[in-house]
């Protein structure tokens, strides 16, 4: 046996040993844990002793459990939507798979969830009619929406900032217009889901009547304003102009860019333009104008 030289081996193995994903017994025998101190199972009871009731193992897997009923804690809060649709122990079985293939690796648990809305599209089961969205797709929806509130909400935001307002907007003038950026945000960001999975959310935070929603292209705006997040619904081409803006294009070229691809009536689109303008500075999307130099 290698005897430990310093308390930094044996807490570096005692990490490696019980927040192994697959149990006590893989985490001694794990490349981390072996690199630090060199037992297999046979020997473990040379580093940790048995006690009167429980073997070294089960001395060990007592702080397993505790790890991981740590972890699922965290994902549950995170994700009440989730657990919610799915049911208590569902999500949690869904969870602890998800915390094998994706361990945490971070020194905050704030980015123990960051790979789960990705983990359910990439591991959901066949869809039977591709050109249907199905139960699947709503839970990978809820999950993207449920991590978005999250990660705006821990972000950097505007509080204490200046926002533009409509006059901000109205005092552009129309030969300018075409030519000047808008600076959005910092934290703005555009969703574009299968279902409005985003109403289902809401309705499970307020502890009112829940539904599972119908399938329904789905564009959101959500951003944090007074430390509050926020969720607007948005129409596509709506999303596109937002869109355009976010890439730092300027306000010409990303009318230009959504009257091209719209099939709305070009007439209607122009009317829509202002309102969607002043409704966006209402709502604070917009943090400086950029003319050109």
């Amino acid at each position: 046996m290698q005897v430990p030289e310093e308390l930094s081996q044996l807490q570096k193995w005692m990490q490696a040993v019980v927040t192994h994903p697959d149990g006590i017994v893989a985490g001694v025998d794990s490349e981390d844990a072996r690199s630090a101190i060199a037992v297999d199972g046979e020997s473990i009871e040379t580093v940790v002793t048995r006690s009167e009731s429980l073997s070294a193992v089960g001395r060990l897997a007592v702080y397993g459990d505790a790890y991981f009923a740590r972890l699922l804690d965290v994902l549950a809060e995170e994700y009440p939507a989730m657990v919610h649709a799915l049911g208590e122990e569902a999500f949690q079985g869904l969870a602890f798979v998800y915390l094998q293939q994706h361990p945490s690796q971070s020194y905050t648990l704030g980015e123990l969830g960051s790979r789960f809305p990705e983990f359910l599209r990439t591991t959901r089961p066949e869809n039977d009619d591709a050109q249907r969205p199905d139960w699947a797709d709503f839970l990978a929806d809820l999950a993207t929406v449920e991590r978005t509130y999250a990660e705006v909400f821990d972000g950097p935001g505007v509080e204490g900032q200046e926002l533009l307002k409509p006059d901000d907007l109205a005092s552009i003038s129309q030969d300018a217009w075409p030519d000047v950026r808008l600076e959005t945000a910092c934290c703005l960001r555009l969703l574009t889901l299968d279902f409005p999975a985003h109403g289902y959310a809401t309705a499970v935070r307020r502890e009112t009547e829940v539904l599972f929603p119908n399938p329904q292209p789905t564009y959101l705006v959500v951003k944090r304003r007074d430390f509050i997040v926020r969720r607007d619904p948005v129409a596509l081409d709506e999303y596109r102009l937002l869109e355009s803006l976010i890439q730092g294009k300027t306000i010409g070229e990303s009318i230009a860019d959504v009257a091209q691809s719209t099939d709305s009536d070009l007439d209607e689109f122009a009317a829509n333009l202002q309102n969607w303008f002043f409704e966006w500075a209402e709502a604070g999307y917009f943090t400086a104008i950029i003319h050109p130099e």
